[in-house]
């Protein structure tokens, strides 16, 4: 029995799921589930881990190769920190990465190996939110919850043609979303309503005409799909600016250092910089207090590094120098040696410095 308003059955989606529902490589599809297969809990809360602010596309490739070097929780749970967060390199939110291991370890630790069933108890282990909690419990136990993600919220938003603003109406869009969470297969009604925004109630251009829930629709019979969720205007995002200087040795070797393990790119490996400080009209770039790692002869490359941030824009000025092979590296920096750059854990922004610099630092290509 289902808790589903008249004109959204959760029956009617199953049905749709059940025919065209994406192949994804942490997931066990209906037809796998028909030969026998079951989900996996440790590729399900790998794969939510990932997916994080991250497209499935980009996430492929990184599961791939995570699951053939760490196989199991735990063996993930035996893993060095700075392979798991070079590993990670190029998914973003590097205290993701810190908080996986520090994930695995207590499931290995505490309950020998085996994730909690429970949402409750899934929330108690390091770095698991209500999300993830509610998406494990439901795709790995078939546990009756509702997992709400941004797909999910913009299929409600339009069934329901909720006028509330988003972030403030996340709430009742939670609310409306567990009126239609079914007690049957709910495992498989969670993904069913990821994939539905995923391939056809889309933000751009929803595929309306393909829906199986498009009868009832509020936002459809309005002729306003793709107005929903609706968006309260953005602030714009201030710009900061700040210097990296890229020491290169005679024998290829790039100067490194490590970001302290807390803030943002907490505990990745970077060339060494200034502080980003907020630009002003007529400030310098980066500020006044900018200090190379050593005296040398230091050159302005041509242009300046930009990336976007979640909430600022960051311009760099990259700073070359090429010193002899024999020059030591300042405490707490390193020498990476030129063949060896490439895997180290540099987040975007920094092999952007580096490109700029003429270095060579393409993350290493990921198992498909």
């Amino acid at each position: 029995m289902t808790r589903s308003p008249a004109p959204f059955p959760a029956a009617t989606l199953l049905a749709w799921y059940d025919r065209h529902h994406r192949r994804l490589p942490w997931r066990v599809g209906p037809d796998d589930r028909a030969a026998g297969e079951i989900a996996d809990p440790y590729r399900v809360w790998l794969s939510e881990v990932m997916l994080q602010q991250t497209t499935v596309a980009a996430v492929k490739s990184y599961f791939e190769a995570f699951i053939v070097r760490w196989p199991s929780v735990a063996a993930l749970a035996a893993a060095d920190e700075a392979e798991v967060t070079k590993a990670w390199a190029g998914l973003g939110y590097y205290s993701r990465a810190r908080n996986l291991l520090a994930c695995a370890r207590a499931v290995v630790a505490d309950h020998g190996g085996r994730f909690p069933e429970s949402e409750e108890g899934l929330r108690a282990l390091p770095g698991v939110g209500p999300y993830t909690a509610a998406a494990i419990a439901t795709i790995a136990f078939d546990r009756a919850a509702t997992v709400v993600d941004g797909n999910v919220e913009r299929v409600v938003a339009r069934l329901f043609a909720v006028e509330a603003e988003m972030p403030a109406a996340k709430p009742e869009l939670r609310r409306l979303a567990a009126t239609l969470t079914p007690s049957r297969r709910p495992g498989d009604f969670a993904q069913a309503m990821m994939d539905l925004g995923a391939t056809l109630c889309t933000p751009r251009k929803p595929a309306c005409g393909l829906c199986p829930w498009a009868e009832g629709c509020a936002a459809r019979a309005l002729g306003a799909a793709e107005t929903f969720p609706r968006r309260a205007a953005k602030p714009g995002r201030p710009t900061r600016t700040g210097f990296a200087f890229v020491a290169l040795r005679a024998d290829g070797a790039v100067l490194l250092r490590r970001r302290p393990p807390k803030g943002l790119l907490g505990g990745m490996s970077e060339p060494p910089g200034s502080a980003w400080v907020d630009l002003r009209p007529g400030d310098p770039p980066g500020g006044s207090a900018v200090r190379p790692p050593f005296v040398a002869a230091w050159e302005r490359m041509p242009g300046e590094v930009e990336h976007t941030f979640t909430h600022f824009h960051l311009r760099l000025v990259v700073m070359r120098a090429r010193v002899a092979a024999t020059t030591p590296a300042p405490d707490g920096h390193w020498w990476s040696p030129a063949g060896e750059v490439a895997g180290e854990a540099l987040p975007t922004v920094f092999r952007k410095a580096l490109a700029a610099a003429g270095v060579e630092s393409s993350a290493p290509s990921r198992a498909r």
